[in-house]
C-alpha cells in the first residue's frame, strides 16, 4: 500500500466565496457556508483521480497550510476558515473513506493561548470526525511578530492534548507576511528552527509519547548536521545530534532524489514517511524525467540501495506505526 502522510484538500470555488466575505467581514456575519454536496463530491473526485494517476492508495488531507490566515484580525476569521476546511475533509473522508484520513488545521490565532481555540477544534475533529493528526504551525504570527519556539511552555497544552489523543502533529507553517520570504521559504526557515528548539528544550523528556512530523524533509537541519553535530559537542550534550533528530519522524516532500537519499542516511529509514503534497508547489513538470516533480514514488522506487524492506517502511509502515489511530489494529506492519 502507498501512503501519502502529506496532503492537502482541494477547495470548491463557493469556498473561496466563502474566504473573500469572511475576511472583507472580519467574521461578521460569522455563519458558516452551506456548500452543494455535488461540489464536495466533484473536488473529491479529481483529488482521487489524481491520486490513482500516480498510484497512491491512500491520502492523509489537511487544509491548505500558506491559506490558514493564522495572523489575520480578530480570531475568529481563523477560527470559522479552519472549521470549514474540517469540515470539508470530513466529507471527503465519508465519500471516500478507503482512500482520505482527517488531519486537522488549528485556528492558531497569533499571541492568542491555544486553549482558546485551537485545542478546543484539534478535540473536535478526533472525536467527532475521527481524525489521525493534526497540523502545527510554528509561526501564528506569519511573520508579524517573534512567536516562542516549538520548546516552550507556551506549547504544552497542545503537546499534552496530542498525546491523549494520540495524535501526531505535521510541522508545517502557515502564511507568511514578509515580502523578502515566499511562502515556500517560510515552511523551510520555520521546520528547520522548529526542529532546533524541539530538540534544545528536551521537550521529548517531558512528552515521551508525542509524535512529531516534520514537513519537507526536515527543512534545511537534514543537509546542515555538520553544523549541529559540532554545536552539540561545544554545548557537552550527552546525546549526540544525530541520536536527537531521530526523536522527530520526516515526510519526502521536498522532490529531489539526491536529498531524499542523505535524509534516510542521516535520519534512517525507520523515521522517514512518505508524502508529496501533490496537488502542490511540486506539481510541475520536471524536463529531465518527464514526470511532475511530486510523483515521489518512483524516486523512492529507484533508490537501489533501499531494501524492499526499508521502501515498505516509507511507503506504509511507518506511517500506520506513527498514525496508529489512521488504520485497524489487524492492518499492522
Amino acid at each position: 500500500m502507498i501512503i501519502d502522510s502529506h496532503a492537502h484538500i482541494v477547495m470548491p470555488p463557493e469556498s473561496f466565496r466563502f474566504m473573500a466575505e469572511l475576511v472583507g467581514g472580519r467574521a461578521n456575519p460569522n455563519t458558516l457556508p452551506k456548500i452543494p454536496e455535488a461540489s464536495v463530491r466533484k473536488v473529491a473526485e479529481e483529488l482521487v483521480h489524481s491520486m490513482d494517476k500516480v498510484g497512491t492508495d491512500v491520502q492523509f488531507i489537511s487544509p491548505r497550510p500558506y491559506l490558514q490566515m493564522h495572523s489575520v484580525k480578530p480570531g475568529k476569521v481563523a477560527q470559522l476558515w479552519s472549521r470549514h476546511c474540517n469540515d470539508l475533509i470530513a466529507q471527503f473522508v465519508q465519500m471516500f473513506p478507503d482512500r482520505f484520513r482527517g488531519v486537522a488545521g488549528l485556528p492558531q490565532y497569533m499571541d492568542e493561548a491555544l486553549e482558546l481555540r485551537a485545542i478546543p477544534e484539534l478535540r473536535r475533529c478526533v472525536s467527532e470526525y475521527g481524525f489521525v493528526g493534526c497540523l502545527v504551525n510554528p509561526d501564528p504570527t506569519e511573520g508579524l511578530g517573534d512567536p516562542p519556539g516549538l520548546g516552550d511552555p507556551y506549547w504544552h497544552p497542545l503537546y499534552q492534548a496530542m498525546t491523549e489523543l494520540d495524535v501526531p502533529g505535521l510541522i508545517h507553517s502557515a502564511g507568511s507576511c514578509s515580502a523578502r520570504e515566499s511562502y515556500t521559504l517560510k515552511f523551510i526557515n520555520e521546520e528547520s528552527i522548529a526542529v532546533v528548539s524541539l530538540l534544545q528544550a528536551k521537550v521529548f523528556d517531558t512528552f515521551p509519547n508525542l509524535k512529531i512530523v516534520v514537513a519537507h524533509a526536515g527543512g534545511a537541519i537534514p543537509y546542515q548536521m555538520g553544523r549541529f553535530r559540532a554545536w552539540n559537542v561545544r554545548k557537552g550534550e550527552q546525546e549526540t545530534f544525530d541520536q536527537q533528530v531521530r526523536k522527530l519522524y520526516y515526510d519526502t516532500c521536498n522532490y529531489s532524489t539526491e536529498a531524499i537519499e542523505l535524509l534516510c542516511k542521516v535520519v534512517g529509514t525507520e523515521r522517514v514517511l512518505f508524502g508529496t503534497e501533490k496537488p502542490g508547489t511540486g506539481s510541475a513538470r520536471d524536463p529531465l524525467s518527464g514526470r511532475d516533480f511530486d510523483d515521489m514514488k518512483p524516486v523512492i522506487e529507484g533508490i537501489e540501495w533501499l531494501s524492499a524492506a526499508q521502501k515498505k517502511d516509507i511507503f506504509e509502515c511507518n506511517c500506520r506505526r506513527v498514525y496508529s489511530r489512521a488504520f485497524r489494529t489487524d492492518e499492522q506492519c
